[in-house]
Formats: C-alpha cells, sequence, structure tokens
C-alpha cells in the first residue's frame, strides 16, 4: 500500500473515532495492521474477553513470527487455561490445553507436561511457581504489564504504537478544502449553495440575472467558505505557477454578504469543528474596544494583536492554489511591555459579605468598582467596592404575581427556594438583568448611586432560567434567555415583546452567547448534553450541531479583542480544560495545562487583557498567558476559597471578583486597581452617566448538574437534578459521582500468605475524631453529610439539629470534612437552633426522619411532630405542613420531581405529597408496620419501601401501583424485635439496593426483587443497628449494638476489617453497655470515610491510616460463589476467623 493510502486509512481511523463508531475503529486498525491500540488491548485483557484479544493480535502477529510474538500469545492462553482451573471448569481447561496450549509443546515439551499436570491439583497454586497467584483481577494487571514489555520490544509492532500527530477532524478540513475549490470553480456560485452530496463534484447552477454573490455553505457537514469574489479566476500559467492575488476573508460557512473592509473591532477569522461554524463565545457577548490596526489572520496563524506579520500560506488553510501570500502595511507592532505576574490581579484589597452564597457576579462596564451579585437565595445585590458600601440589596420577590402564567405560580409554591442562575449589565450599563431559578426574568433600570428601578418582569421559561444576555441584533436592545424548557428566546428589553423562539436543543440549555462577525448577528447556545448551536435572528433553525469538549458543562470566550477564541469545560468525570480554538477550522489549537485531576465542581473561567485566561479551581485562581500551554501562577486569595470559585474580571482587569466561603466575595486587585480602590476608598458613589460603551462577555458561573442523581445518602435518598440553578452547592460543589474521589487501586494480595481479617483496636491504627459536643444532646438519631462534603449534619432524639463545619486550613487545604482537623459546631449568629416541631408527644419517644436538599440550603425534618422546612444558612423555620396523626418516619424526594415527596408513617402507610398543591396525591397501602424506609431509582422509575414489618415492596413511580412485595430471609429461629427497623438504599448503579436489617445485609436486584448477596451475623452476635454503602457503593459500613463498626466488599459482602470500640470510646464508657452507634454515614467524596452517631450524643468521624489508605485488604472471592445467595451465617465480630463467611 502506498504511503499516502496508508495516511488516508490513519484519517479514516480518526473520523471513525470522532463519530464513536468504536467497533469498526478497532476492526480496522486490526484489519490495516497500520495502528496497535494499546488502551484497547488492555481493556480487552482486562475484561477477558480472549477471543477478540487473539483476533486483533492477528492483524498484527502470528504465533510463530518471532520470540516475542510467541511469549505474548502463550501468556495470554495461560492466564485464559488457569482461570478455568480456578473456576474448576475442567472441560473449558481440557479445552484450552489441546486447542490452544499445544501448540507450544513443540518449542518446550517440560513447560507443556508441567501445565498438563496442573488438571491433577484441587488447587492449581500448590504448585510452587503459582503460590502466589490471586485472584482473577490482579492477576491479569500482572500479565498486562509483561505483555506491554513483549509488545513494545517486538519488531513487528515498531511504529505501529504511537498514533500520527493530526490536527482534529483532519478529513473533514480536506472535504471542505475540496468543496470551497469547486464551488470557487463555478460559474455562477450561489450565495447559498446548496450542497446535498459528496458523491458528485458539485457546481452552481445559473444565478437568476446572472448575479455573483459570496458563497457561504449552510450545509452543516461544510466548514468555512471562501467567498467568491475574493478569489481571481485561473490564469494561464495554471495552478503550478500562482499569480497574486488578494487573501481572502474565510468567515463562518452560514454568515452571507461579508464586507470587504476590516471591521474595526473584530477578526474576520471564520469559526468551525472542521465542518460546523464554531460558537464564538458560550456566555455573553464580548465586544472589543475599537482597534483599527487588526490583521485579518490566517485560519492557522497564531495571535497578531496590534502586531506586524505575514500572512503565509498553510496547508490547513482553505485558500486557493494560486493565490500568493501578502503582507497588510502599515500595521503597528505589539510593544507594550510588562511583568505577567505583576499585571494580575492578586492581592486581596477587600473581602465582602454578601448574607448568602454568590451564584453570579458582574462588574459594571463604565463604573468599574461598582459590582452587581445574585446569590443562591434569590438576594440581589450592588456594592461600591472601593468603599465596601453595599448600596442595594433587594430579595426575591415577584413584582406582579397575578400576570403570572399558571405554571409559574405552581413553581413558586411548590419550592421556596430561588437562586439567582445569572446577572449581567447591558452594554451601557443602563439596565441589569437577573435569571431566576425558577422561570422569571427580572430587568432593572440603573440611574446611579442606589437608585435602581423595576423596568420588566418575564415569565420567560417552564423550570429554571439558566442564562441571560444582552445583544443588539437591528439596532434594538433586546434580552436573550435559555432554560430548563430546552429553548432560547429573544425579548425586546423596552416592552418586553417576545421576537423569536429557537427549539431544537435535546436537553436543557445551559448558556448563550449572542455575538456578531462583520455584519452578521448570530446567538450561540450550549446544553447539558453538550450539543453546541448557533442561531440567526430568522426562525430557520440551528446552523450548528456540534459537540462540546468534555459534552457536559463548557463555556467559550473571545479575548478583548475579538482576535482569539478559547473555551473552558469541566466533563461529569470531573475533567477540566481551557483550550484555544482555530477558528477557521474547528480544531483545538493548543490546550492549557494545570488542572487537578479532577475538578470539584465545574470549573469557570475569564480572560483580560487580551493576554491572559484566569479559572477557578483547586480552591484557587490559576492563571495563564494566552500564549504559553504551562500554568503561569496559582494564587489562593488568603484561603477560604471554594472548590471551583465563580470568577469575575472588571472591564479593565485590574479588579477580579472571587466568590469565597461563608457567603464572601474577594476582591483580588494589582497596582492599578489597588490605586482605584483608594481614590473610591473615602468618597460617596459618584453615579454620573457615562458614554456607553462596549459590554464585557460573562463566563457561565452556575454549577450544573446534568448527569443523573448520585447515589442517595446513608438515609436512602435521592434528590431531583432537572433544574441547574437548585442543586448548586454551598461551596460551588455538586454531590455527583464526578465528586466522588476514585478509590485507591486494590492491591493484589500477599499470594505467599493466607489472607486475614484486618481488626483495628486501637486508636493508633486509624484515624479518628470526636466532633465537639452539645450538652442538651443526648442521643443522635439521623446523621448525613452536606453534599459538599465539608460538614456533617446530625438530628437529635430530642429534635435538636447539630451542623458541625470544617473550615480551609494549613492542616486542611480542602476544607472536606475529615479526621485530622476538628470542625466548628457552627450556629448563626442569632444564636438560633433548628428544633422540630414536637407537637404534645415526648420526642425521646419518637421517630427522627430528615432529608436535605441538593444545595444544602434547606433541610426537611420531623420528630413525630409536624414536618418542618428549615433553612440551613439562617436556621430559620420556613414553613411547617402534614401535622400528625400520623406521624411521618422517613422523607425521601421523587428525583424527577421536586414537587413530590414520599413520606413514610407511622400508620403504614406511604403518602405521596405534593408540595405544590398542598395535597397528598396518592396513599400506598402495603406494610402492616410502620415505614422504615425508602429510596427512588431514577433508572427504573420505582420507589422501593420497607417496613418494621421486615417487608420489601417495590412500587411504580408514575401511576404508584404496587409491583412487588417480598419478606426478608429471616433466619430459622431468629426472633427479631416488634418494631424492628428495614432500611432500604439504591446502589449508584440504581438498579441494586442495599437492606439492612438486625439480622442481616443484603443486596437486592430492584426489578426482580431478588436478593443476590446476603451476610448474616450469628445468633449471639449483636443486632446491625445502621449500615451505608460508601459514596462510590465499593464498600458496606455497618454499625453494631456493641459498638463495634465493620467494613464489607460491597461486591460480594464480606468482612475485610473490623474497627472495635476500644478504638474510640473511653473505659469508662466502654463500661456503659447501653453507649452504642445509632446511625453511621458516608462522606459524599471520599470512599474510606465514615461517621457515627452514638446513643450518648457524640458523634465521631474515621478514616484509614494515611499510609494505608483504605479500610484493610478485600477477602479473595469464592470460586463460584459470585452470583449465589449468601445463606451461610457468619460472625460480625469475635474471633479473627472467617469460616462460614460467605
Amino acid at each position: 500500500m502506498s504511503s499516502l493510502s496508508r495516511e488516508l486509512v490513519f484519517l479514516i481511523l480518526q473520523f471513525l473515532d470522532e463519530e464513536k463508531f468504536k467497533e469498526t475503529v478497532h476492526k480496522l486498525e486490526q484489519e490495516s495492521g497500520f495502528f496497535f491500540n494499546m488502551k484497547y488491548f488492555e481493556d480487552e485483557v482486562q475484561n477477558g474477553n480472549w477471543d477478540d484479544v487473539e483476533k486483533y493480535l492477528s492483524g498484527f502477529t502470528k504465533v510463530d513470527d518471532n520470540r516475542y510474538s510467541m511469549k505474548i500469545f502463550f501468556e495470554i492462553r495461560k492466564q485464559k487455561y488457569l482461570e478455568a482451573l480456578d473456576k474448576h471448569d475442567r472441560s473449558k481447561a481440557v479445552e484450552i490445553l489441546v486447542k490452544d496450549l499445544k501448540v507450544f509443546a513443540s518449542f518446550n515439551e517440560e513447560l507443556f507436561k508441567e501445565i498438563t499436570q496442573l488438571l491433577t491439583l484441587e488447587n492449581f497454586r500448590e504448585n510452587e511457581q503459582l503460590s502466589k497467584y490471586g485472584d482473577t483481577k490482579s492477576a491479569r494487571a500482572i500479565m498486562l504489564v509483561e505483555l506491554k514489555k513483549l509488545i513494545e520490544a517486538n519488531p513487528l509492532f515498531r511504529d505501529k504504537l504511537q498514533f500520527p500527530n493530526l490536527k482534529n477532524s483532519r478529513l473533514r478540513t480536506l472535504i471542505n478544502q475540496s468543496l470551497n475549490w469547486q464551488h470557487q470553480l463555478c460559474k455562477n456560485p450561489r450565495p447559498n449553495p446548496d450542497i446535498k452530496t459528496l458523491f458528485v463534484d458539485h457546481s452552481c447552477g445559473q444565478q437568476p440575472n446572472g448575479a455573483r454573490a459570496p458563497s457561504p455553505a449552510n450545509n452543516p457537514l461544510l466548514g468555512p467558505l471562501p467567498k467568491a469574489g475574493g478569489f481571481p479566476p485561473m490564469g494561464a500559467h495554471g495552478p503550478f505557477q500562482p499569480a497574486p492575488g488578494p487573501v481572502p476573508t474565510p468567515l463562518a460557512g452560514w454568515m452571507s454578504n461579508p464586507p470587504q473592509l476590516s471591521h474595526p473591532s473584530v477578526s474576520g477569522s471564520a469559526i468551525g469543528l472542521g465542518g460546523p461554524s464554531m460558537p464564538a463565545a458560550l456566555k455573553h457577548p464580548r465586544t472589543p474596544t475599537t482597534n483599527p490596526s487588526l490583521d485579518f489572520p490566517t485560519g492557522d496563524s497564531d495571535h497578531m494583536s496590534k502586531r506586524t506579520r505575514n500572512m503565509g500560506m498553510n496547508d490547513e488553510v482553505n485558500l486557493p492554489i494560486n493565490v500568493l501570500p501578502v503582507s497588510f502595511p502599515g500595521h503597528s507592532s505589539h510593544t507594550q511591555a510588562f511583568n505577567a505576574p505583576d499585571e494580575l490581579p492578586k492581592t486581596v484589597a477587600r473581602t465582602l459579605n454578601q448574607g448568602s452564597s454568590p451564584m453570579s457576579m458582574d462588574f459594571h462596564p463604565i463604573q468599574q468598582t461598582l459590582l452587581l451579585v445574585g446569590t443562591n437565595v434569590g438576594d440581589i445585590g450592588l456594592w461600591e467596592v472601593g468603599s465596601r458600601d453595599k448600596l442595594v440589596l433587594r430579595n426575591f420577590k415577584v413584582w406582579d404575581l397575578g400576570a403570572c402564567s399558571m405554571p409559574m405560580q405552581a413553581a413558586l409554591v411548590k419550592d421556596p427556594g430561588v437562586s439567582v442562575n445569572r446577572v449581567i449589565w447591558s452594554p451601557d450599563g443602563s439596565l441589569f438583568g437577573v435569571a431566576y431559578s425558577r422561570h422569571i426574568v427580572q430587568i432593572y433600570s440603573y440611574h446611579g448611586g442606589d437608585d435602581i428601578r423595576q423596568h420588566l418582569e418575564i415569565d420567560a421559561h417552564v423550570g429554571g432560567v439558566n442564562d441571560l444576555a444582552f445583544s443588539h441584533p437591528n439596532k434594538q436592545l433586546c434580552v436573550i434567555t435559555c432554560g430548563d424548557d430546552k429553548t432560547i428566546k429573544v425579548w425586546d428589553a423596552a416592552t418586553g415583546a417576545r421576537q423569536y423562539t429557537f427549539e431544537g436543543h435535546e436537553a436543557p440549555v445551559y448558556s448563550v452567547c449572542p455575538h456578531y462577525k462583520e455584519n452578521i448577528q448570530f446567538i450561540f447556545s450550549t446544553a447539558l448534553d453538550g450539543k453546541i448551536k448557533a442561531w440567526l435572528y430568522d426562525n430557520m433553525g440551528s446552523r450548528v450541531d456540534y459537540e462540546a469538549p468534555g459534552r457536559w458543562c463548557t463555556t467559550m470566550a473571545y479575548s478583548a479583542d475579538g482576535t482569539r477564541l478559547f473555551s473552558c469545560g469541566t466533563s461529569k468525570d470531573g475533567e477540566s480544560h481551557i483550550v484555544e480554538w482555530n477558528e477557521s477550522e474547528g480544531a483545538v489549537k493548543r490546550t492549557y495545562l494545570g488542572f487537578r485531576k479532577r475538578s470539584l465542581g465545574v470549573v469557570q473561567f475569564d480572560t483580560t487583557k487580551n493576554r491572559f485566561l484566569a479559572a477557578g479551581d483547586d480552591f484557587a485562581i490559576k492563571y495563564w498567558d494566552m500564549d504559553n500551554t504551562q500554568l503561569l501562577m496559582s494564587v489562593d486569595a488568603d484561603g477560604g476559597l471554594p472548590a471551583s470559585p465563580r470568577i469575575r474580571f472588571n472591564k479593565d482587569g485590574a479588579l477580579l471578583a472571587v466568590s469565597s466561603n461563608e457567603n464572601g466575595i474577594k476582591i483580588l486587585a494589582n497596582s492599578d486597581g489597588l490605586r482605584l480602590l483608594r481614590t473610591f476608598e473615602n468618597l460617596s458613589y459618584d453615579a454620573a452617566s457615562r458614554t456607553p460603551e462596549a459590554a464585557k462577555p460573562t463566563i457561565n458561573n452556575t454549577i450544573s448538574a446534568a448527569a443523573a442523581a448520585a447515589a442517595a445518602s446513608s438515609a436512602g435518598l435521592a434528590e431531583r437534578v432537572g433544574s441547574v440553578g437548585s442543586i448548586s452547592g454551598l461551596n460551588g460543589d455538586n454531590r455527583n459521582m464526578s465528586d466522588v474521589k476514585p478509590r485507591i487501586t486494590e492491591e493484589s494480595n500477599d499470594k505467599s500468605k493466607i489472607w486475614k481479617l484486618t481488626e483495628i483496636s486501637e486508636a493508633s491504627q486509624c484515624r479518628s475524631l470526636k466532633l465537639p459536643e452539645h450538652m442538651r444532646v443526648t442521643k443522635i438519631s439521623r446523621l448525613i453529610y452536606t453534599n459538599s462534603g465539608n460538614a456533617i449534619l446530625a438530628l437529635a432524639s430530642n429534635a435538636i439539629h447539630l451542623l458541625w463545619k470544617w473550615q480551609r486550613n494549613d492542616r486542611n487545604a480542602s476544607g472536606k470534612a475529615t479526621a485530622g482537623t476538628s470542625p466548628q459546631l457552627w450556629q448563626p449568629s442569632s444564636g438560633i437552633l433548628m428544633t422540630n416541631d414536637v407537637a404534645d408527644m415526648n420526642p425521646e419517644e419518637s421517630v427522627s426522619c430528615f432529608a436535605l436538599s441538593k444545595n444544602d440550603s434547606y433541610v426537611m425534618s420531623a420528630s413525630g411532630g409536624k414536618i418542618s422546612l428549615f433553612n440551613m444558612m439562617t436556621f430559620k423555620t420556613m414553613t411547617t405542613f402534614m401535622a400528625p396523626p400520623p406521624a411521618a418516619t422517613f422523607l425521601a424526594f421523587h428525583p424527577q420531581d421536586n414537587n413530590i415527596i414520599a413520606i413514610g408513617m407511622d400508620d403504614n402507610t406511604i403518602q405521596i405529597y405534593n408540595v405544590r398543591v398542598d395535597e397528598v396525591k396518592s396513599k400506598l397501602k402495603g406494610h402492616s408496620k410502620r415505614i422504615t424506609g425508602l429510596a427512588f431509582s431514577h433508572v427504573l422509575n420505582v420507589l422501593v419501601s420497607s417496613g418494621a414489618d421486615s417487608q420489601i415492596c417495590v412500587w411504580n413511580s408514575d401511576g404508584w401501583e404496587k409491583q412487588k412485595a417480598k419478606y426478608l430471609q429471616i433466619p430459622p429461629g431468629r426472633t427479631t424485635a416488634a418494631q424492628s427497623d428495614t432500611r432500604v438504599q439504591f446502589h449508584q448503579d440504581q438498579i441494586h439496593f442495599l437492606v439492612v436489617h438486625e439480622t442481616q445485609l443484603a443486596i437486592y436486584e430492584a426489578s426482580k426483587l431478588e436478593c443476590v448477596k446476603q451476610w448474616v451475623q450469628r445468633e449471639s452476635s449483636a443486632p446491625i443497628s445502621h449500615a451505608t454503602f460508601s459514596c462510590d457503593s465499593q464498600l458496606v459500613y455497618a454499625c453494631f449494638l456493641d459498638a463495634t463498626v465493620c467494613v464489607f466488599t460491597a461486591s460480594h459482602l464480606r468482612l475485610r476489617c473490623r474497627v472495635n470500640p476500644s478504638v474510640y470510646l473511653s473505659p469508662s464508657v466502654l463500661s456503659n453497655l447501653n453507649v452504642h452507634p445509632m446511625v453511621i454515614a458516608a462522606h459524599p467524596q471520599e470512599p474510606n470515610q465514615f461517621a457515627l452517631g452514638l446513643s450518648d450524643g457524640m458523634v465521631h468521624v474515621f478514616e484509614p491510616l494515611e499510609s494505608e489508605g483504605k479500610w484493610g485488604v478485600p477477602p479473595p472471592a469464592e470460586n463460584g460463589s459470585t452470583s449465589n445467595v449468601a445463606g451461610t451465617s457468619s460472625p460480625a465480630r469475635g474471633s479473627g476467623s472467617e469460616q462460614g463467611q460467605r
């Protein structure tokens, strides 16, 4: 095969990979033999797909090619053989021996005989060379290390292990260039060519009146096309002797009639992701300062703001081959010199307290020390940061409820929490807009000082309004909004009349960015499924349909002069990135380095001075020079920042507003910013009107959760994640599986030793911490970590709630809950306590229950009386409802509809309560005793309930019909308490769930209600008091009435570690037989951290030693037991023996 043909295969491989034809990619890799995909090979080996492994290898080598190849095939087949023996599948082992391994007998007959003799052993580990063989997973991992060495040393794999360094979508780029050239050769090029096929050459028919026009393409496959008028016809010398000609200005394919002359403030570069036009800035328009001396860059040129440079030809640029590179004379050079760190705001000049957590911030475009703030409780604030004066504080209020739609009124009734998702100034600073998490947008007019006036209230979207921006299409100021209802809407900023509705997204729209190139006005939008679309003001549908990097939460912005395009995104797995785009190709030009491996929350960024990028990540602000991919510097702002702080530059880049913990805002300044602040420090605010200037773009500050709900909390709760605005954490974090730290890989056991249960009997063998106590609390009934992971909430038996918060300091850089530093027993300045209504009952005799909102702002709770809703920041009671009888015994939010709460009752029923209309929609009857557990699965659309009757029921969450019911398998002869609790909690896969009963732990499959795993303790042992999954569902933590804590491997419910009471209880307390754990809770991001709530009112936090990193060593899985129900009892404590354990 020729070299060019070989390269074409690589281009096809890249195309197939980008289009997600995974199986076809690997098939072509194998059949061509040009590229050996080591990652795919490793995955197949790890999964034990031996037939696919050998088939893939066959495209590159055969068994007898050389000694390396022989060794590769031998190791694979030997592993397959040993796994069959390990499963006691003798017939399979014999088949492998005869069909696969016999070929090696001619090369080493003695080795083949030794392998054959393994069949005679009860356990092949009796062979000395195989005595250290562990479990299947570890054995495959060890073999993979050897295989990689053999492959890398094998000459047949030389030059096949590295994929060529190609720019993104290279094949699309070549096709675009071909179509551009074909269109250029048309005799009568049309302004909007209808390109429907690649099977034949493109040609335009005769245009009416013989007109000639520019030729953008609106086909979504195509990238930018050169303007027809920009290309001279080919001369007599032919294509190989080019003649000088004007350099075209490539524009996005769907933009028509661009002017020939340079626009004073924006680049003429095109936008295209390999074909479709790339959204320019995913947030808000950045109208750059006028700059009359800008070059027109080619599609692949570097940044040239205010610099003279020649425009050389490049094989990536869509230019006809008869155009010589030319330069534009008369441009001034970029002579500004400065020290980068000194230009950046890094000194904390102001610390402000907003009173609630900032969600969005924006500096006034003219009065550059005037900061607008929106918060998570719907407040808006206006600060003069120079004088530290809070000029305005407005609480959320609907101006005209009667004018609102019924869905909006219903939404406001059903959810008392309203958050600000976006605040933004209009370009001239005379208006500002506020987008809320419930349907509406409010527009205020600003008249200087503290004078803000109501201008417009728009019922914009069904659900949350996720973003808002101003734009000037047709020289008329408009407001653009997007929301949970998957639409983008354009409104007249003067009257509030709706002008356009853009539909086409299949998920909630995350952000909008109105922008313009030359005289073309357009809007970019991104959705929570990662789709990017672009819209003209014509109701003709999206011009672009492409996937954003990370395919989740991505924002984009131009440099201030409009010449460079950047994006910042965070994937669902927590991988964050900032990249610069080549606009003409839609390809990543450079990727900036320096993010933490797994960002805690969605990273946001901003640009300043046409030179710098900034992002909030890892409890700090990180800066980059636009021309250097390496991190320039990192600033922690004297500590106290959330994991992913919100950031916002003022227009000059001299000030940076940063959200901080405890409802704070820090203003960072450079030397110019410090001088600016001093000027205002002792002066009253001057609000004189200024000449309107351009608006600075806004970067999306909203933490979004498009993924499915994370695993339920230790109480078995799961909550809705549909609305972007309603689920931001206190410090910008979200509780979802992207926040969960990756588990430390389980090392293979030392095969030369017999596995032994890890016993922890001394305080020095783990890290534990007793939290500060409250004198009025005598027993902890319920316990949960906050979703952000930096606090623990407890409900005591006397109806009082306690909240412990960890602070960020030198010993605790993350500010997360840890056993290493002591937290503060937190109360608001008012000193009030969150105390449940207890009616006329003794709360000590009542059943306690609570549920925490996803953004940690509210807690719903009951202790035998009415259900109370508390504000977690003020501890105030917001409302109470559902007075007993019957009394609530368990609470769970519906995962798809926050209106709906499932309430377990002490009269054996489950009430499906609609908060919006204050009505019980359904009453589920099926239990014979009080309800003790509820858990929703958003995957299966079911509600699983458990009761004191030891029964489990599965209900359809659409019509609330009972699907299945089953009683627990109580061990024969075992008696249980009359009101023994049974708890349920879904695994993170939302298909299996954990059942906790005083006699046992069990894993059930929900759709069939079948018990797939069971652990039963010995009859003489103390009962189980509570248990929970770890945050990643890999462990089960269980506590017992004798104060012991056991850690199980969740996959087969086998005990791996036991923490004895002597670790955390003093001898005097140990002598009190009544002190024991009542409840156990797992950290939402740290899989190896848990907390205990005790019967004496104490709370303890536990972590393994840093040197260990995990709780014990997992026991080896028994052959054939992984899919069976464990019916044998085993000890929960006592001797270290694991007899009978399954």
